[in-house]
């Protein structure tokens, strides 16, 4: 049985705390997902895609699952994505496939119900 990597791949900040924002996150899913090879890596600041990719490699995945924390399917994981895996499963010899991204999964209409309460109980509290 294959062993699979996990990527939970974001399109990155120049602020730190939004990028900490979506390790946190990658680490619970890991956790909750019971992932024992994950990374996190993103398009725009480091750790880049390829990095992830080597690390994951070095630790034993013969598979990689990238997970897009992306709402929708914008330019980036149109043309920019399928161009940089491409070369990565080349480059280590390894297929690489991609989860699509957050968009259309039913749980996001949950999260927003979620918010619109949170909201609205902290604005009657004031």
């Amino acid at each position: 049985m294959a062993r699979t990597g996990i990527v939970v791949f974001g399109h990155g900040s120049s602020m730190a705390s939004a990028n900490e924002a979506v390790r946190v996150v990658a680490s619970h899913a890991a956790l909750e997902g019971g992932w024992p090879l994950y990374e996190t890596a993103f398009l725009e600041c480091d750790p880049k895609l390829d990095a992830a990719v080597d690390k994951l490699v070095q630790l034993g995945a013969r598979e990689v699952l990238v997970l897009p924390y992306f709402l929708t399917l914008g330019i980036h994981l149109q043309r920019d994505l399928p161009k940089i895996v491409e070369e990565l499963m080349r480059r280590f010899g390894i297929d690489i496939r991609v989860a699509p991204p957050l968009d259309g999964h039913p749980g996001l209409a949950k999260i927003l119900v979620e918010r619109a309460l949170a909201g609205s109980e902290a604005e009657s509290a004031l």
